[in-house]
């Protein structure tokens, strides 16, 4: 018998395009545009699922999850991690053709007359049982210097920030194929039920603009899209119920959509009405679960002084760091923090003298705090962003002041958690930090490391999509996991 209850006799008059058109404020669809970006083709494994497509793997994970610090602009390997002493003695000298080898330049430097050497103005002191020298602007991160893992030869072919960032998200510089956490997300599934498998962080605005498809699912279903947190107003933009509506009203007319979409999805057996029956109700759940997330009265002030004095500031980096471990707790699968700012074309000791200031103790931090909880074993934790620095300065050359253009050939980063070797250093550049000599490790590799600590083969990892057998680590493309760096 069909149910008398006025909101069915309403939508028995209405087209499915009609009903979605009128409801689509009311409902909440606003606010699923932004938790979930739409899906290219929507045509793959069953939508809803909560143990992925690849079931628990290929083999076991030596991770559970994933927290992806991301330095975006690319800060500058020399000037952090990549010791190069012999270059004081360079100063303001050319360098070489036999090292720059008619190397690609951006349109910033392509017409400068000289490209002369600027060595660091900081001191790399020597840290842990390892003996890494670090930058004297990471005195936080070197007193952890025995616990991580860094990879001095990351490299891309990548030149400018956003199709370098998409390379690295996407394992393709061209827009529009899913990102790792989208990935992630779909091969294994989720860990929890009230929250997204995989949610970005985005520090307070500063350099570079970041677009939504940075964290997107591409042509995977929609519900695999990383889901975007604010520093205000709503965490998630549009999850708060609209003005006159109360949580039972919500809760009614949801349940009266999803009789409405059972119907069409048994009709027409299309799985985006799935994906979409699922979202609305990790939406609904998510209006409970989030405001506890990032209420964090609760954590002692032993925690917050750990983190530092702007971890009680939404947006920064500090709180955000703060936040990736309550989800970690909370079974989030992929977290990734944006911290923008490091693109110092000029006055790059004053900037980056900020940049690091705001990174160091909560980056420390976040990791000790993941060991106190017994966490860090499961976790990995990546530093990085999507290319290197120049040796040479772009622009005017002081002793105290220079700055460095975009160097896509050889980068720094570091590894901390589950699976990851400490104490220990890969690959080598020359003594320029401009051509990698030893242990390259492309973007590529990078990708098939992490998921092959998440019990992924990414060769066999594909999707099929207009005829080829998608991969993160590209359809022809080769890549290899970084042993080297594996406990």
């Amino acid at each position: 018998m069909r149910d008398n209850h006025p909101f069915d006799r309403w939508v028995s008059l209405e087209t499915r395009r009609q009903f979605f058109g009128k409801t689509a404020k009311g409902l909440g669809s606003a606010a699923l545009a932004s938790l979930l970006c739409r899906s290219g083709s929507g045509a793959l494994a069953t939508p809803g699922q909560r143990g992925g497509a690849l079931g628990p793997g290929h083999f076991p994970a030596r991770v559970k999850r994933v927290i992806w610090l991301f330095m975006a602009g690319a800060p500058s390997q020399l000037d952090t991690y990549d010791y190069k002493p012999t270059m004081v003695d360079r100063f303001d000298t050319d360098l070489p053709e036999s090292v720059r080898r008619g190397q690609r330049l951006t349109t910033m430097t392509a017409s400068q007359a000289r490209f002369p050497i600027a060595p660091t103005m900081f001191q790399f002191p020597q840290h842990g049982e390892c003996g890494k020298r670090i930058s004297e602007l990471l005195p936080k991160t070197g007193s952890m210097a025995d616990d991580l893992a860094f990879v001095h030869t990351v490299w891309t072919e990548a030149i400018n920030h956003d199709p370098a960032i998409t390379y690295i998200q996407t394992g393709n510089q061209i827009p529009g194929k899913p990102t790792l956490g989208a990935w992630l997300s779909y091969g294994l599934g989720s860990m929890n039920e009230n929250l997204p498998e995989f949610v970005v962080l985005n520090c307070a605005p500063r350099g570079q603009a970041l677009y939504s498809r940075l964290w997107g699912s591409g042509f995977l279903p929609s519900r695999h899209a990383g889901v975007a947190f604010r520093a205000q107003g709503d965490p998630v933009l549009y999850l708060s119920n609209p003005r006159g509506v109360s949580s039972n009203a919500r809760r009614l007319m949801l349940d009266r959509l999803q009789t409405m979409n059972r119907r069409i999805y048994a009709e027409l057996k299309n799985p985006q009405t799935q994906a979409r029956i699922e979202q609305y109700e990790m939406a609904f759940r998510m209006q409970a679960s989030v405001p506890e997330l990032v209420e964090i009265d609760d954590e002692p002030q032993h925690v917050l002084d750990l983190y530092g004095k702007d971890v009680t500031k939404p947006g920064t980096f500090a709180a955000n760091c703060l936040l990736a471990r309550r989800m970690a707790e909370r079974g989030v699968r992929f977290m990734q923090i944006f911290h923008r700012g490091w693109d110092h074309h000029g006055d790059l000791p004053t900037n980056i003298r900020r940049q690091t200031g705001e990174v160091d103790q909560p980056s420390w931090a976040l990791v000790q705090d993941l060991k106190q909880r017994g966490l860090l074993d499961d976790t990995l934790i990546i530093w990085g962003g999507e290319f290197g620095r120049t040796i040479y300065s772009q622009g005017v050359l002081k002793r105290n002041n220079y700055g460095r253009d975009h160097h896509p050939k050889c980068y720094s980063m570091w590894f901390a958690g589950g699976g990851i070797k400490g104490g220990v250093t890969h690959g080598q550049t020359d003594e320029f930090g401009y051509n990698i000599v030893q242990d390259p490790v492309h973007v590529r590799d990078l990708n098939a490391t992490i998921l092959h600590l998440m019990g992924i083969d990414h060769r066999r990892f594909t999707v099929k999509h207009r005829g080829l057998d998608e991969r993160l680590t590209g359809v022809q493309e080769e890549a290899r996991v970084v042993r080297e760096i594996l406990s």
